[in-house]
């Protein structure tokens, strides 16, 4: 079997990430690959490997070997659907991978707009803490968490995720409804 990575730089972090993608075949590795550059790169090609890098009808078209697509994040919508289903090319993608890691940057950052963290740091780096008159040194009026309401757009596994951690710091979550959703099959947050 051969198999192209189409995007491995987002995945080259350390470490070899391949080894058990080559023990499926002959593999073929680019760090970025830029739309003009697909089809060649994918040329006699049984599986595709990519993370951002668009697979559309022509593409797929273009590529008569190709049976699979797995895209390396959440989502699906860099891959036409539609022509690999007419094609019974199986297209899979990794929904969980990132769960955790999004859900604490959205604390991450919450905090740093409640608290402005680096802001902070540097000031009291600086040695403006150790000039300020008082004990107490900040930069903003501090807002704290608990009791306050957080609406998260989506109730999926990263809306689910935020809202465990709200919890965690004594916030109240609500859902709010997709964009185009409807409120038939919507899962509470906290199950």
């Amino acid at each position: 079997m051969r198999v192209v990575i189409l995007d491995s730089f987002t995945t080259d972090h350390g470490g070899d990430p391949w080894d058990g993608v080559r023990a499926a075949g002959t593999v073929s590795i680019h760090p970025r690959t830029r739309p003009s550059e697909v089809v060649a790169r994918c040329a006699d090609t049984d599986a595709v490997l990519t993370n951002k890098v668009v697979l559309d009808a022509a593409a797929i078209a273009a590529l008569p070997k190709l049976r699979y697509v797995g895209v390396m994040a959440t989502g699906a919508n860099i891959v036409d659907l539609d022509a690999c289903r007419s094609r019974g090319i199986v297209v899979s993608n990794v929904p969980g991978y990132s769960t955790d890691s999004v859900a604490q940057l959205v604390f991450a950052l919450l905090l740093h707009l409640t608290h402005d963290v680096a802001g902070h740091s540097t000031d009291a780096k600086g040695g403006r803490w150790a000039a300020s008159p008082d004990f107490c040194f900040f930069r903003q009026p501090l807002r704290e968490l608990a009791g306050e309401t957080i609406a998260i757009v989506g109730s999926g596994a990263i809306g689910s995720a935020v809202a465990r951690i709200a919890g965690g710091f004594g916030m109240r979550s609500i859902a709010a409804l997709v964009p185009g959703s409807t409120s038939s099959g919507r899962r509470p947050l906290l199950e």
